[in-house]
């Protein structure tokens, strides 16, 4: 397969201002998602560094995070766990509240959805000041699993939020 260049990708990304709220630069990825290619491409540069380590588990944050694990999961031989906003899991679930730009917000993930020891990619759209992912790697920590690395199609790397993660491997498609 042809890889597409990644400034082709980038050119996908749609900005729109003030979103969701006042001063926010939100970054829109469906324009990437409904180009197949661009999509197939993405995909292969988010997997190709797990390739080589087993993963039992692509951990997704919710929401668009959702969209990039479930093409990561199958192609990595791995299950998809989803990290929810709160109230949306059935059953018992373990929270994580964190801070973010504007506002306070909160991960919650079922309590069977590991077994000791898996070994899990965390997986989410933008990394930006750091701190979903942060929270998400603190309730993964909890569940007492092994998280070989961090996935990210974008980075916003001027907000320093790859400061947040610690030692963790960390693989950026797009940096900006």
């Amino acid at each position: 397969m042809n890889r597409i260049p990644s400034a082709h990708l980038e050119r996908l990304l749609r900005i729109v201002p003030d979103h969701p709220r006042p001063g926010i630069q939100f970054i829109d990825i469906m324009p990437l998602l409904a180009d197949p290619g661009a999509l197939r491409s993405m995909l292969e540069v988010l997997a190709t560094p797990f390739e080589a380590s087993p993963v039992d588990r692509v951990v997704a944050i919710e929401s668009r995070g959702f969209l990039l694990g479930a093409g990561l999961a199958p192609r990595l031989g791995a299950g998809l766990v989803p990290l929810r906003k709160p109230g949306k899991l059935p059953g018992a679930t373990a929270r994580k509240t964190y801070l973010l730009e504007y506002g306070e917000d909160a991960l919650e993930v079922q309590e069977d959805a590991f077994r000791p020891g898996d070994r899990v990619l965390l997986v989410d759209d933008v990394l930006a000041t750091g701190g979903t992912a942060r929270a998400a790697l603190q309730l993964l920590a909890e569940r007492q699993v092994e998280v070989v690395g961090v996935a990210f199609l974008i980075e916003i790397a001027a907000l320093g939020g790859r400061a947040l993660l610690g030692e963790v491997p960390i693989h950026v498609a797009l940096s900006r």
